[in-house]
C-alpha cells in the first residue's frame, strides 16, 4: 500500500487544494493531508478549526485522512513510511518556492516531492485572496466547499 502525505497550512482550505488532493489520491493508495502549523505565520483559523474544516470538506473522498501536523513535514512523512510528499503548483512562482523545500525534505527523510500541477481552471484560487475576499463580503462559494465558506463567513461578520 503507498502512501502520500500532502502537506499545507489550508487557512483555508480551497477548491484548489482539493483538486490537488484527489488527483494524489489516484496516484497513491492513501493521502494523508498533513495540516500545517508554523509558529512564524499567523492564521485566520485555529490547528483544530483548520482540521476540523479540512475532515468535513473532504469526508466524500475515500483514502484520504486529515491529520494535523506541527513538527517538520519530513518527520511526519517519515514516521508514516509515506512513499512520497505530494504539492501542488499553480505555476512557476510556487516551482520556485517548493523546489528548495522538496530538496531539503528529500535530504532529511530521503522521501520524495511529487510536484502536481493544479487545474488551470482552479489556478486563480489561493487562501490568502479567499481569505481578502471573504473580508469583504465578496462571493466565495466558487472557491471553497459550502462548510469553508461558512466558517469564513461567521469569522468575518
Amino acid at each position: 500500500m503507498t502512501l502520500a502525505v500532502c502537506p499545507g497550512s489550508f487557512d483555508p482550505l480551497t477548491l484548489g487544494h482539493i483538486d490537488v488532493i484527489e488527483r494524489a489520491r489516484g496516484m497513491f493508495d492513501e493521502v494523508v493531508v498533513a495540516v500545517s502549523h508554523n509558529a512564524k505565520k499567523t492564521y485566520l483559523f485555529s490547528l483544530d478549526e483548520r482540521v476540523e474544516l479540512a475532515r468535513e470538506a473532504l469526508a466524500g473522498v475515500g483514502g484520504v485522512r486529515v491529520e494535523a501536523a506541527t513538527g517538520l513535514i519530513a518527520d511526519f512523512a517519515r514516521e508514516r513510511r509515506a512513499a512520497a510528499i505530494v504539492k501542488g503548483l499553480r505555476g512557476a512562482a510556487d516551482y520556485d518556492a517548493e523546489q528548495a523545500m522538496a530538496l531539503l525534505n528529500r535530504h532529511l527523510s530521503h522521501i520524495e516531492t511529487v510536484f502536481v500541477m493544479g487545474d488551470p481552471a482552479l489556478s486563480h484560487i489561493a487562501s490568502s485572496f479567499v481569505k481578502e475576499i471573504a473580508s469583504y463580503g465578496g462571493t466565495i462559494d466558487d472557491l471553497v466547499t459550502p462548510n469553508v465558506a461558512r466558517a469564513l463567513r461567521k469569522v468575518n461578520s
